[in-house]
């Protein structure tokens, strides 16, 4: 049960809220489809970048029915540029679920919500707070932020004891009877007043009761354990042309970055490997395994940063005469390569080649 003070904060930021939040079209509804789709999409990605893919992909999918019987590839195409395609692929896994296990109905209950393929504590607590006002607060990185400053939590936000200690915390302060409207008010206000860097708190509204204020630390919350190792890989692609106009790709299938995305022929090594040296590797041979004459001429080198893995990517141009034998990868006209879903950093590539791809 909220307390006076807690609704006294609660009341501060929607107010607040109503007086300065954003208009986007997931708030002008109740359906909880639409609000499960911006919630994934919006995931470790900025509202200006999510936008467009929203709009076209619930123009695309205005119902999960539709969404549950699409192809994987065609799904995954929609999102390219997105990044994190677990995300894609987890909803269109959960959208099957939604259909075989509950007739294409999208679930009320909080718990049957938390069931369905990538659905964590967060984003069905945002589910059903917004779609029908079920009290479960909302705890993301906006919401962190506040809190962590508003109280000046000591306990880091990524350890279990300090996720366990917010989670807590945000409960207690939710007004149950506008649970909704408290969780879009914090998590605005964390996006738009109580920025990482710089806050403008001298107009603030909820500088009267924010501690970190008070104490001059705003910028020491919200306190974190420590940065996980960033791990450096290295890919060598191959974009292997042939005489009469064909190219090669190859799916990810395993459970690794991009699984499910297409990308040129590569060979993966512990560290940055000269074409001559590659050309002498069981890998390479594996490729090309009927010894045709090969023409490999350097192209360009990329460095792509994602969250914990730096890609290091060298591109290679192989001319042959005819594809190689190889059930690996599937032959295809080189203006046909750009129907297929790839990396962002594979659609850099082929858009610096001149090829349109999505």
């Amino acid at each position: 049960m909220s307390t006076e003070k807690d609704l006294r904060l609660s009341s501060i930021l929607i107010r607040w809220y109503e007086q300065n939040k954003r208009e986007l079209p997931w708030r002008d509804t109740t359906d909880p489809y639409i609000i499960w789709i911006s919630e994934i999409i919006l995931q470790q990605t900025r509202v200006d970048q999510g936008y467009a893919y929203f709009n076209r992909f619930v123009k695309r999918f205005p119902s999960v029915g539709l969404l549950a019987q699409a192809e994987e590839d065609e799904v995954l195409k929609l999102w390219q540029g997105l990044g994190y395609y677990s995300r894609a692929r987890n909803l269109h896994a959960a959208a099957k679920m939604v259909l075989d296990k509950y007739h294409g109905i999208f679930p009320r209950g909080y718990t049957d919500v938390l069931s369905l393929k990538g659905v964590g504590e967060y984003t069905a607590a945002a589910i059903v707070s917004f779609a029908y006002n079920q009290p479960y607060a909302v705890v993301d990185g906006n919401v962190f932020r506040v809190l962590s400053r508003i109280f000046a939590v000591e306990e880091p936000i990524d350890s279990t004891r300090g996720k366990k200690l917010f989670s807590q915390l945000a409960q207690e302060l939710l007004d149950d009877k506008r649970a909704g409207l408290h969780n879009q008010a914090v998590m605005e206000f964390g996006a738009l007043q109580c920025v990482p860097v710089s806050p403008d708190c001298n107009n603030c509204p909820a500088s009267v009761m924010c501690l970190a204020y008070a104490q001059s630390k705003v910028n020491v919350y919200p306190v974190k354990a420590g940065k996980q190792k960033v791990r450096s890989r290295f890919f060598n692609y191959f974009d292997i042309r042939s005489g009469d106009g064909h190219m090669l790709l190859h799916k990810r299938t395993a459970k690794d970055i991009w699984q499910g995305l297409y990308e040129l022929p590569l060979i993966e090594t512990v560290q940055a490997m000269p074409v001559e040296e590659l050309q002498r590797t069981d890998s390479f041979r594996r490729i090309f395994k009927n010894g045709d004459e090969l023409h490999v001429k350097y192209i360009t080198q990329m460095k792509h940063v994602l969250s914990h893995q730096t890609i290091y990517a060298t591109f290679y141009r192989i001319t042959i005469s005819a594809m190689p034998d190889n059930d690996e990868y599937l032959g295809m006209k080189v203006e046909d390569a750009g129907e297929y879903p790839v990396s962002r950093l594979v659609h850099k590539y082929l858009e610096s080649e001149g090829f349109s791809n999505g």
